[in-house]
Formats: C-alpha cells, structure tokens, sequence
C-alpha cells in the first residue's frame, strides 16, 4: 500500500438505468478511456434542479482510468448521457495495489 500520488484516478457518474450505464462502460473501456467500470445498482440520489427538490433512483458508474484521459472520458460521457448536466467527478488515486493502478494506466489511451 503506497501513499504517494498515481497516474490513475476514479471517475463516478451516476445514471438512470441499466441500459444506459451498460453503453456508457462498454464504450469507455472499448475506446480504452477506461481500464474498468464497476456499476452499482440501488443509489438513491436526492438533489436539487430547477428548483426543486428530487429523489430518483440511480446506478453509478465507478471508472477506472488515468489522470490524464479524464477530460476526453469527460466529453465521452456527457455526448452519450441522456442528463441535460450529468455527474462526471474525479478523484486522484492516492495509494492501494500497485500492481493494480499499472494495470489501469497500461488499460487506457493515457499509458
């Protein structure tokens, strides 16, 4: 378990249902702007939009990729996410398996 800073970082982006969270991962790991995307089922999300308040069931998607593709998986998501704003959020991978983070960055465009 190491401490320092990675080339690698996880990406999270909620969606509406299976069938989109299915395109959106196969096409990101296809195009090699992620190395893996985990979905997870039962989100419940409670924001504000348009000034009201929501409460939708969601999935999200947890993106494996390197640190310098996060824009371009960016602009991936949001021209195939049917949300007018959809959550595209990234955190820096600051420790964990080396092994594993190597994988991620030889995986994608961005090793």
């Amino acid at each position: 378990m190491g401490s320092a800073s990675t080339a690698a970082a996880v990406v999270y982006v909620t969606v509406p249902d299976r069938e989109v969270a299915k395109k959106i991962s196969h096409g990101l790991v296809e195009s090699k702007l992620a190395a893996c995307v985990n979905i997870v089922p039962g989100l419940q999300s409670i924001y504000m939009w348009e000034g009201k308040v929501n409460d939708d069931a969601e999935l999200l998607l947890m993106i494996k990729t390197g640190t310098q593709i996060v824009e371009r998986l960016t602009e991936y998501v949001k021209a195939n996410h049917p949300y007018d704003e959809c959550e595209v959020i990234s955190v820096p991978i600051t420790g964990g398996s080396q092994s594993y983070i190597s994988w991620i960055e030889q995986s994608t465009q961005g090793s």
